[in-house]
């Protein structure tokens, strides 16, 4: 049986708060755990990796809390997919679950390659507002030479 963690435990190991964790649980990021019988959390490993899953989605992709559900519900879905086709020996229903699996998949690397396009979005009008910032840079100090010159 696996071991049985108590918030703190998994606050500890994943580094996120407890109002966090019963946070993500409350808006059905994070599924809820099992209950003691005076209604303490029991949470179990798979809560910890899937926590972490979590905040991999969120800072290195800098997911939004709406685009992790999405995310997360495909991910969900995707699992389904994989025990459905462990149960399957049909190739064409095997090639049917297969296909499905894409469209997933595909339906994921979608909102990781808009969350890309908004980055790069951003990083253009950086570039190009730091390029205009050198620009003036530039224009200041030609001033300021020939003010020098004048006085000199």
């Amino acid at each position: 049986m696996d071991e049985l963690l108590k918030i703190d435990d998994v606050a500890q190991q994943s580094g996120l708060s407890k109002r966090t964790i019963r946070y993500y649980e409350e808006i059905g990021i994070l599924p809820s755990p099992d209950r003691s019988e005076g209604g303490t959390r029991l949470y179990r490993q798979e809560h910890v990796e899937f926590l972490n899953r979590i905040i991999t989605a969120k800072e290195i992709l800098g997911f939004t809390l709406q685009e992790l559900r999405q995310f997360i519900s495909l991910t969900d879905m995707l699992e389904i997919q994989k025990v459905e086709y462990k149960k399957v020996s049909n190739p064409k229903e095997r090639r049917g679950k297969i296909t499905e699996s894409l469209v997933i998949l595909d339906s994921q690397i979608e909102i990781i390659d808009q969350k890309i396009r908004k980055i790069l979005k951003v990083q253009t009008e950086l570039v190009t507002l730091r390029e205009r910032a050198r620009a003036e840079i530039g224009r200041i100090d030609e001033e300021i030479s020939r003010t020098q010159k004048s006085l000199d």
